[in-house]
């Protein structure tokens, strides 16, 4: 048996051992030590490595013959030309695998013009997670990190919307897609297949409704974006509430198909609630996707697209959207992914930027960083310790760093941090943050509770004065009136103990007497008892964590902020 066929004892000593030069040239023909698994691929361009003045090789095998110069460097050459060569297939790789055909269902992606944009933001995608490790400094200008939710009645589109764009931004390869599209047609449900990137449980799955409100991330070139995928079933509101407590812009997604628009649009569909939870969430912009363009029903019909926009304004301006500031509609298919990147050719009444280009274009938040700590906690779980999710309203955390979770007042420290998954020292305002904590038991956190620093504790109480929006309730409210507060992602229970006074919606003038009940679309000043304990700050010197919305038996009721705190009475 050939020595060199043996394994050695360390491959670090075998390196070392300077081989005699006719042995290692012999070897070194027909063989690259240092090779990377090498994929073959039939479509590969010619390589030419840069630092050899020679003409080009003629098959991949050959390059081996044309390094072997000197004992000496040999290794080091061949070790960058493999660098290289790798770097080569990959890509040769991912041209071969995109225009492999578009995705059944896959309108205009086929025609190559999005399939190449999508093969450039890969390669951008591959290269940009890699601060894994450690972050490099010149990549100092952070991009702005923005919460887009996704809100809407059920079956309106918006996890295969969401999905879509995770495809489109490369954030999931395709192959995943296709594993997903062949398990969807083995369910007889070949459209879902885009939801299945957001809607990871079986659960969700089966049913096709989104349960959980699902996360995922895609970049454009100024900003960073986090996709919260929100339930549109009405018994899944809360978790909704949730969900767009987190977001800094909401996407209205509406069917446009002949039944669908009509049904999440009266008054027992979601369209309605979502876009006004979604403004007490303090959600300032929202875009309005007109999804299903693409259906038989529909066909890109301007008509239609202009009977859902006219239908839709009077009430999102209700709910206090101003329609030409913060509202942008715009049509789109989820399913063929039309007008989401590139605009669509089918559509050419439509001339604004299509939704990725928009969402970039969309001007900054300003937002404080050197601001007091605010972390309202989402969710939170064991894995090595106690880890929390949450967004950081404002403020700045590092690790190491000591922080104070109220309304316990247990004092913690941040071991590690991650932002949207990617390992961080430290964070700004409006990234969505996994922290994990020494210092305190996973059991004795709830979400809805607050991380502060020590120097600038948030409020906690149980009574408040605030001022309520009632919404819709069938008979009239009076003290003594239970319901279910959500204030940021604090789910309590409350008591209205008192009604101070009636507000004029007008006017702004309070009465000067104490009314004794509410009744719908009356706005009141009263005051509010919740059952146990809750972090919360007066509406103006903390609007995320100063709104709030009262639900009872399923339905939205009011909507309000917080004007004041009242301390216990001990």
């Amino acid at each position: 048996m050939d020595p060199r066929d043996t394994a050695p004892d360390s491959w670090e000593q075998e390196d070392d051992v300077e081989a005699p030069t006719d042995q290692l040239q012999s070897a070194l023909t027909g063989l690259n030590v240092n090779a990377k698994p090498f994929v073959p691929n039939i479509n590969a361009p010619e390589f030419v490595p840069t630092f050899l003045q020679k003409g080009p090789t003629e098959n991949p095998d050959s390059y081996g013959t044309d390094t072997v110069a000197s004992v000496g460097d040999s290794k080091t050459i061949a070790l960058m030309e493999n660098g290289e060569a790798d770097a080569t297939t990959e890509e040769t790789w991912e041209q071969k695998e995109e225009p492999s055909g578009a995705e059944p269902g896959g309108g205009p992606i086929g025609d190559g013009g999005p399939a190449e944009d999508t093969q450039q933001e890969m390669e951008e995608e591959e290269e940009a997670p890699t601060p894994k490790v450690a972050p490099t400094p010149p990549d100092a200008p952070k991009k702005e990190h923005v919460n887009v939710v996704f809100i809407g009645h059920v079956d309106a589109g918006k996890s295969t919307i969401g999905g879509q764009i995770m495809y489109l931004t490369g954030m999931v390869d395709k192959r995943t897609l296709e594993k997903y599209e062949r398990e969807a047609k083995e369910k007889n449900r070949e459209t879902w297949y885009l939801s299945w990137a957001l809607d990871t449980n079986q659960e969700e799955r089966d049913k096709g409704k989104t349960v959980e409100v699902g996360r995922a991330y895609f970049e454009t070139e100024k900003k960073h974006f986090t996709i919260l995928d929100a339930p549109g079933h009405k018994s899944f509101v809360p978790n909704m509430i949730g969900g767009a407590s987190q977001a800094d812009l909401a996407v209205l997604v509406i069917s446009a198909r002949k039944g669908e628009f009509e049904t999440g649009f009266e008054k027992g569909g979601q369209t309605r609630e979502h876009a006004m939870l979604a403004k007490t969430a303090g959600v300032k912009h929202l875009i309005v996707l007109i999804n299903k363009m693409d259906d038989p029903t529909v066909n890109w019909s301007l008509e239609r697209y202009e009977e859902c926009k006219e239908k839709l304004v009077p009430f999102l301006k209700k709910v206090g959207f101003n329609p030409k500031k913060d509202i942008h509609f715009m049509p789109c298919s989820g399913l063929t992914g039309a007008n989401l990147k590139e605009p669509a050719e089918q559509c050419t009444w439509y001339t604004g930027l299509p939704f990725i280009p928009h969402l970039d274009s969309l001007p900054n938040f300003n937002r404080s960083s050197d601001g007091p700590v605010r972390l309202p906690i989402v969710d939170k779980y064991k894995d090595m310790g106690t880890v929390i999710l949450g967004k950081l309203e404002s403020g700045s955390i590092s690790k190491a760093q000591q922080l104070v979770m109220m309304p316990n007042r247990h004092t913690v420290e941040v071991l590690s941090l991650l932002s949207d998954d990617v390992e961080t020292d430290d964070a700004g305002p409006g990234e969505n943050l996994k922290l994990r904590l020494k210092g305190i038991e996973e059991e004795e956190i709830l979400p809805g509770f607050i991380l502060c620093n020590a120097e600038n504790l948030c409020h906690s109480g149980r009574t408040f004065d605030a001022q309520i929006v009632i919404i819709e309730h069938k008979s009239i409210i009076c003290p003594g009136y239970n319901a279910v507060l959500h204030i940021h992602t604090c789910i309590e229970e409350v008591q209205i103990t008192a009604l101070i006074c009636l507000v004029d919606k007008k006017t702004g003038e309070k009465s000067k007497t104490r009314p004794r009940f509410v009744k719908q679309d009356q706005v009141c000043i009263a005051r509010l008892r919740t059952a146990g304990t809750i972090c919360l700050e007066t509406f103006k010197d903390f609007p995320q964590m100063g709104r709030f919305t009262l639900r009872d038996e399923g339905k939205t009721i009011a909507i309000g902020k917080v004007l004041k705190l009242v301390p216990e009475k001990d």
